[in-house]
Parts: structure tokens; sequence; C-alpha cells
């Protein structure tokens, strides 16, 4: 199953929450908006900063901005921000495995890698604001939300 990590649906969260602030946010606000932990925010926060997608304005007053608009910031930015080039194999864009001579299949996941990237970066924060929007509201979380080094989310989660 291929699933997009939870660090990079949180962030994606948080930039979507950040891009709707009209002046700038701190992590305990976010956290409190998006039920994101506040360390994971500040974590997270800090990496976007490093990547050009927030900017980070320090003093008393300080806090994050995005960096752009919503419309020009692809969900597939987002990922790569968080964890890195997408790549669902070890032998995509050229790169080889140690399986690639007994495989056969070498290169040819690019097909299936390069689809999933197309789609990933059509996809913009607003898009993903929008489709939010639609949704029903839901009330304070029941369950707690999943620790700092939570593995994955689901991707259908992500973008449906």
């Amino acid at each position: 199953m291929l699933r997009l990590s939870k660090l990079a649906d949180y962030a994606t969260v948080l930039l979507v929450h950040l891009g709707r602030h009209e002046g700038l946010a701190t992590a305990a606000a976010l956290a409190v908006e998006t039920g994101v932990p506040e360390p994971t925010v500040a974590k997270l926060l800090k990496g976007l900063a490093s990547s050009g997608l927030v900017l980070s304005h320090r003093g008393a007053r300080g806090g994050y901005r995005l960096s752009g608009e919503l419309e020009k910031v692809t969900v597939a930015a987002v990922i790569a921000a968080v964890d890195g080039p997408i790549a669902i194999t070890a032998c995509c864009d050229g790169r080889e495995c140690e399986h690639s001579s007994l495989c056969g299949l070498s290169g040819q996941w690019d097909v299936v890698n390069d689809a999933i990237l197309n789609t990933l970066n059509s996809i913009t924060l607003a898009d993903m604001g929008r489709r939010a929007e639609r949704l029903p509201k839901r009330g304070p979380a029941t369950a707690p939300v999943a620790p700092v080094g939570a593995e994955t989310s689901s991707v259908t989660d992500a973008v449906s």
C-alpha cells in the first residue's frame, strides 16, 4: 500500500491553515487550530522554513507565514520538503538498486512514479483547502493525535 508519511500529511494541513491567516501565526496557535501536537508543529515549521515554503519571523510578535500563495504550492512540493524526493522504488529516476540485474524492471517503475508525481504536482494547497471546506465539520477529536514520529497516513485521506 502506498502511504503518505504522517509528517507530510500534518505539513499539508498546517500549510493550508497558515495560508488562511492574514498575518503571522505561532506554532501554538496552529497546534490548537489543527489538533497537531505543538512539538510536531514546531518541528515541521522549522523544516518548512528551511525549504522556503514558510517564512519565520522572530521576536515577541513573531511567528510564521506562508512564503507564497496557496495556489502556487503543490502537494508534491510539501511532500518533497518533508520527506525528500518522491520515488516509489529505489530504481526510479535512473537510480539502480541491488536487484536491478535480476528483476528486469529497472526503469519501468518510472512510468508509475511519473504519473504519481504529475498528479501531486497538479494539486495545490488551495485545492486541498477547497476540498476540506466542502467536508462536513467535525467536532473535537475524541481519539488522541498520533505522537511525533508516527509513521504514516493514507494518501487517500490527504487527497480525498
